[in-house]
């Protein structure tokens, strides 16, 4: 009975604590002065805002620049609320207080429908769960790049740092001049007087840093100079004359490179290793045997002076390759495992609304019914993985193009045997990321080899060959979708059941272990598009039957709604051609209740001329609206047949991305967005054999060609929301409107990824 009560008791008080820690203000993302690094001469005034002499301004930088342009928007921030010209604002790495962390990439994974706020009176589930989670991300600060949240979580917080470094700033003036800080005014890194007295940023920065902000006022929209406007990245100079240093660019004295080969089957290890005539080989020094790490298969590396010794090296290595427990793997068995998984299981269910199964029965209702399929995809970023490492006295240094520098950190810290902070991390430039990055294998596999070679820096490079078998993959997903209309026609209820594998979990198990739960939570990715999507149906159920096939999956460019917007936009359209209406009218009536989406919609068509004018002949248009990552877009694809294969001529796209920071940056991400999708659409496949993965290269994973890419327009809505995602909401409608294209031109109905195969 004691013991008993002991528990109770501790419960209680365990309560007590974490309600008196929700009751807590949510901790300050401003930060010190001194989590910068100082330079010679110059003055930080807060965690993200540091003075130069002469009067330059520099952001601490978080978030990875992977192409999407973030070094740019972020800069713009700063620059807006500071009243400096963007060329004034230079960036560097950030350090690894929590302050960097992203917390709306968090708020993504919350299971809400995107309108469930807005309906709510007061402070309801909704925004109990944003509070919550927002408290816990900014106590534990994972700083990552992903979810197209960048500029959503900087756009608080940035403009705060750099208002407030502004006010002090201000401030010292007012104080060196004896007047109101009401009568001073801020111009290009200058504080003014009416008098003639004049200061820049640098001559008062050392004061500033000792001066109270006092009253911190963000700026009024109508005031903006660079917030909103087109400016040329900040990242393209040097891209342009070769100064940009990429993961492969990294070259430091004295420094060897490895090459890699993993196990031929997922999680599959090497047996015996003969690397006798590999050894003797010129420039070769050193074999080292690579566990399996964070999720990848176990393989070994070859050390050599450099690249292509290695790889020559490791490819003369005689390996007897032990199978593992996924030999059997097959992703046709796979399909039809999913399929059955739809047919026999209940789902959990991530949104319901009216009684989806009893308008079904209704008299006079009848049910419109189709399956949907998506396959496994490689991510195929351009720069295949990569790191560099050295390994010296109980101290670790890496230098990696990494979407989240910090597990990559806890990563080598755990191989190496050492505390976290005695790891020192480079976030280079990222060729590519697509959530690739998102993983810590290969910075793991790179401390592993560097450690057998103490003080020397090795880069680790896979071969495109090992990059495309050994990815984790964006899961194959298969989902059966039912509409019931009513006697008059009408659609009233949407079913949908979908099957596939939860990558958040399995996430967190190669990332974030120490956060990683024996048991596996819902994870939104499974559903997201179809659980939120806006059309009106007055009844409906929507759920996802959670599997794990042993293959290994992660986030890929618009993760679920990747796929789920191929499900739901084409049933959109099968329901059109059943009531013999026109696809955008039907969503039209569909959208009543939601203007925003509807705007987008319409934008979109009347660009393209949808009701005006018609394709010219041979071609087609097809159209799909989606909402992702807090952005709206909607396209319409002009598309043609040419000896039996499309061709997709233009690309309409509309968005409604929120406040547009930089409308140039905007354009240029959905141009990106609707080649990768497209390249998904047409060509995308990995196929599994007996636990091998089949594709290797880009001769047999296909990339779109430069003399196949469309004509992109984009058009963006005006809006005073804060910004909402860019680089993911892009891709989800290029499938399902190409799809309804082909579907004119064909008269066959495209149900199954990808879609270049029209035999």
């Amino acid at each position: 009975m004691k013991r008993r009560t002991w528990l109770l008791g501790t419960t209680a008080g365990v309560g007590a604590l974490l309600v008196g820690w929700a009751a807590l203000p949510q901790r300050s993302r401003l930060g010190i002065a001194n989590l910068m690094a100082p330079g010679e001469g110059d003055f930080a005034l807060n965690g993200w805002i540091r003075i130069l002499p002469e009067g330059g301004v520099v952001l601490a930088m978080p978030r990875s620049e992977m192409g999407q342009g973030v070094h740019t928007a972020l800069a713009q921030l700063a620059a807006e609320e500071l009243d400096v010209p963007l060329s004034s604002v230079r960036i560097e790495q950030a350090g690894w207080d929590a302050i960097y962390g992203n917390v709306a990439m968090l708020y993504g994974f919350l299971p809400f429908h995107p309108r469930d706020e807005e309906r709510e009176d007061g402070f309801g589930r909704v925004k109990a769960g944003r509070w919550l989670v927002g408290k816990i991300g900014r106590e534990l600060g994972i700083n990552a790049t992903g979810g197209s949240s960048s500029v959503a979580d900087a756009w608080d917080v940035v403009r705060l740092a750099a208002a407030t470094a502004r006010a002090s700033l201000v401030g010292a003036a007012s104080l060196r001049w004896r007047l109101p800080v009401e009568d001073l005014l801020v111009v290009d890194g200058f504080v003014t007087h009416s008098s003639g007295k004049r200061a820049s940023y640098g001559a008062l920065a050392r004061a500033a840093a000792a001066t109270p902000p006092g009253r911190v006022e963000l700026k009024d929209r109508k005031t903006w100079q660079v917030i909103g406007r087109a400016a040329p990245r900040l990242d393209l100079p040097a891209k342009v004359n070769g100064q940009a240093c990429f993961g492969m660019d990294v070259r430091l004295p004295g420094m060897r490179y490895a090459a890699l080969r993993l196990a031929p089957t997922l999680g599959g290890a090497p047996g015996r290793i003969d690397a006798s005539a590999a050894l003797a080989m010129p420039g070769v020094e050193r074999l080292v045997q690579l566990p399996a790490y964070a999720g990848s298969s176990a393989g070994f590396a070859v050390v050599a002076a450099n690249y292509w010794q290695a790889r020559q090296a490791a490819q003369a290595v005689e390996v007897d390759w032990r199978p593992g427990p996924w030999a059997a793997l097959d992703s046709t068995a796979i399909a039809r495992e999913l399929e059955e998984a739809v047919r026999s299981r209940e789902g959990f269910t991530f949104y319901s609304q009216g009684d989806a199964e009893a308008s079904a029965r209704d008299g006079g209702a009848r049910t419109l019914e189709a399956w949907y399929s998506a396959p496994f995809l490689a991510h195929a970023t351009l720069e295949p993985m990569n790191a560099t490492a050295r390994v010296d006295g109980g101290r670790v240094e890496v230098w990696a193009p990494t979407q989240v520098p910090q597990p990559c950190r806890e990563a080598a810290a755990r191989v190496a045997g050492v505390p976290v902070d005695k790891v020192e991390l480079h976030v280079t430039l990222l060729g590519g990321g697509f959530g690739r990055r998102l993983e810590v294998d290969y910075v793991a596999q790179a401390v592993r080899v560097a450690m057998d070679v103490p003080g020397v820096p090795v880069q680790l490079i896979w071969s495109r060959e090992e990059d495309t078998a050994h990815d984790f993959y964006r899961p194959m997903h298969v989902a059966r979708v039912r509409a019931t209309l009513d006697g008059q026609g009408r659609p009233v209820g949407l079913q949908i059941r979908s099957a596939g594998d939860a990558i958040s979990p399995r996430w967190m198990e190669r990332a974030l272990p120490a956060f990683a739960g024996p048991v596996d939570l819902p994870d939104k990715t499974g559903s997201e598009g179809l659980f939120d999507q806006p059309y009106g149906f007055r009844h409906q159920r929507i759920e996802h039957v959670f599997t794990h096939t042993g293959v290994p999956v992660g986030y890929w460019r618009s993760v679920g709604h990747s796929h789920n917007a191929f499900f739901l936009e084409s049933f959109i359209d099968e329901i059109a051609a059943e009531l013999r209406q026109d696809a955008l009218a039907l969503r039209r009536d569909l959208l009543r209740e939601s203007p925003r989406h509807l705007a987008v919609l319409n934008l979109a068509a009347e660009r393209a001329g949808w009701d005006r004018i018609p394709p010219v002949a041979g071609r087609a248009r097809g159209v799909a609206l989606h909402e992702s990552f807090g952005s709206i877009v909607a396209q319409v694809l002009e598309v043609s047949l040419a000896g039996g294969m499309p061709r997709v001529h233009r690309v309409v796209c509309a968005i409604d991305c929120g406040t547009a920071v930089n409308p140039q940056i905007v354009a240029q991400q959905m141009e990106g967005a609707v080649v990768f999708g497209l390249t998904a659409a047409l060509h995308g496949r990995v196929d599994i054999r007996n636990g091998a993965v089949q594709q290797r290269n880009f001769t047999d994973y296909r990339m779109l060609r430069l003399a196949a890419a469309p004509v992109v327009e984009t058009y963006i809505v005006a809006s005073d929301r804060a910004p909402g995602g860019v680089g993911e909401p892009g891709v989800p409608p290029v499938a399902p409107a190409l799809a309804a294209a082909l579907f004119k031109l064909t008269g066959q109905r495209r149900r199954t990824l990808p879609l270049a195969d029209l035999a």
